[in-house]
């Protein structure tokens, strides 16, 4: 399904979630997009736009690095007039894959931390 919808809005509870996902390191504009996307409604990026309250190149930037993520895909949808195939952005992920690809970033980024902590304290041992 396609979301043209002008009735499609980005909610106080969207926000909070978008605000989590911003803490847990995924940018800030990104969060914003990757709520909207969660809703499962195939978009385009100027209803995205519209509905998350960012401009163009915020948006564009934001899709990149979902796509780059592999958490949505964009898709060719061919219009019926000769003009360029308008671009629909898709969530390819399930939120739960995502969590667990966050969970799983969180934890590595903690137990390197905690390995170059050690090395640290080994290093000055030996000084």
């Amino acid at each position: 399904m396609v979301g043209g919808d002008m009735s499609l809005q980005f909610s106080r509870g969207d926000e909070e979630i978008a605000d989590l996902f911003w803490d847990i390191g995924v940018k800030k504009n990104t969060a914003r997009v990757l709520v909207l996307m969660l809703r499962d409604i195939d978009l385009t990026s100027r209803v995205i736009e519209r509905v998350v309250d960012l401009r163009q190149p915020e948006v564009s930037i934001a899709l990149n690095d979902l796509i780059k993520r592999k958490w949505i895909k964009k898709i060719n949808q061919v219009t019926e007039n000769k003009g360029r195939p308008v671009l629909i952005y898709h969530l390819y992920r399930k939120l739960d894959d995502i969590l667990d690809e966050l969970k799983k970033d969180i934890v590595g980024d903690y137990e390197e931390k905690v390995k170059e902590i050690e090395k640290v304290r080994e290093l000055l041992k030996t000084q």
